[in-house]
C-alpha cells in the first residue's frame, strides 16, 4: 500500500509541475529549496559538509543555499523536460571541449563520458540525443517499482537506452560492454561509490571512492574515456567536456576522472549536488 500511494504521489506532481507555468514552478521550488536551507536536516548538513571541502573560502551559508536551489531546480527541470522544446534544449546549452568528443564520436570506437551529481544530467543526457549522440546508461532500481518505471520510460523517451543496475535479463557491465565494442557511447555517474569494488582517489585532498566501470570499460573495449562535468546558466545549461583520459590502468584512469571533476566542481560548485558521504573519513 505504502509503494502505491508513492507512486501515486510522484505522478501526481509530476503531472502538476509540468502543467504550471514556468515562472510558478521554477517560484515553488525555490521557496522549497530555501526553506529546507533554513530548517536544515541530515541531508543539508552533508551538502554543508561538502561543499566545505571543495570551496573552503566561499560563503558556506549563501553557498549551501545557492546548491539547494541549483538541486531544486534540477528537479523542477527533469519534471518539465518532457515539456521544454528540443530546440531550446539545443540552442539553450552551452558547450566546451566539444570537438573532442565529436572528434571521439567519429572514430572507430565507442565513448565513455563520466559524470559527477553536477548541473542537469537529463537535460545533457536530451541534449546528447537531439544533437545526434544517443547513448546507454545504467539507472539504479528505485522504490517503488511504478516510480523506477516511470524514470526509465521519461528517459528512454529523452532519447537513452537505460539498464537496470539490477534485476535485469543479463549483468549491465555485459551489455555496455557489448555497445563500446559495437561503437556505442555510455553515459555513467562516476563520483561515489562505496562498493567494495569502489576505486579510492584523492579528491580535494582527501580519499574517497569512485566507480571502476567508467575506467575497466574504456579499457577492456578500448574506447575513449571522456569526463565530463555540467552546471547551470541564468537562462540554459552548461557542458563541459575534458580532455580524454589516456589508457594506463584503472586506478590511474579513475584518478584522472576525479581530476578533471575536481576542476569542474570547483568552478562551479553550487551545481554539484552530493547531500550524502563521500569521504572515506565520513563514513
Amino acid at each position: 500500500m505504502k509503494d502505491r500511494l508513492t507512486g501515486a504521489a510522484y505522478a501526481g506532481g509530476w503531472a502538476l509541475v509540468r502543467a504550471l507555468p514556468e515562472p510558478v514552478a521554477q517560484a515553488v521550488f525555490r521557496t522549497g529549496a530555501d526553506f529546507a536551507a533554513r530548517r536544515g536536516g541530515k541531508g543539508v548538513h552533508r551538502l554543508r559538509s561538502n561543499l566545505a571541502r571543495v570551496a573552503p573560502e566561499a560563503d558556506l551559508d549563501a553557498l549551501t543555499r545557492d546548491a539547494l536551489r541549483s538541486y531544486a531546480r534540477y528537479w523542477c527541470e527533469v519534471f518539465r523536460l518532457q515539456v521544454i522544446a528540443t530546440e531550446r534544449i539545443v540552442t539553450g546549452t552551452v558547450t566546451e571541449g566539444e570537438d573532442a568528443f565529436r572528434a571521439a564520436l567519429a572514430g572507430p570506437g565507442g565513448v565513455v563520458l563520466a559524470l559527477p551529481h553536477s548541473g542537469n544530467w537529463d537535460q545533457a543526457g536530451a541534449w546528447c540525443g537531439a544533437t545526434g549522440a544517443p547513448f546507454t546508461t545504467v539507472a539504479e532500481r528505485l522504490r517503488p517499482e511504478s516510480l523506477f518505471d516511470r524514470f526509465v520510460e521519461f528517459r528512454e523517451s529523452l532519447g537513452m537506452e537505460v539498464l537496470p543496475l539490477t534485476g535485469g535479463a543479463r549483468p549491465p557491465y555485459e551489455v555496455l560492454t557489448e555497445r563500446l565494442r559495437a561503437g556505442g557511447t555510455l553515459c555513467l555517474l562516476g563520483d561515489r561509490d562505496l562498493s567494495a569494488r569502489g576505486v579510492p582517489v584523492q579528491f580535494f585532498g582527501r580519499t574517497a571512492k569512485v566507480p571502476a566501470g567508467p575506467a575497466s570499460l574504456a579499457l577492456t573495449t578500448g574506447s575513449t574515456l571522456i569526463p565530463v562535468t555540467l552546471s547551470f546558466t541564468p537562462g540554459g545549461w552548461r557542458i563541459v567536456f575534458h580532455p580524454p583520459v589516456a589508457h594506463t590502468d584503472v586506478a590511474t584512469m579513475a584518478q584522472d576522472v576525479a581530476t578533471a571533476f575536481e576542476r569542474g566542481i570547483a568552478r562551479y560548485p553550487a551545481d554539484w549536488h552530493m547531500l550524502q558521504k563521500l569521504w572515506l573519513e565520513d563514513l
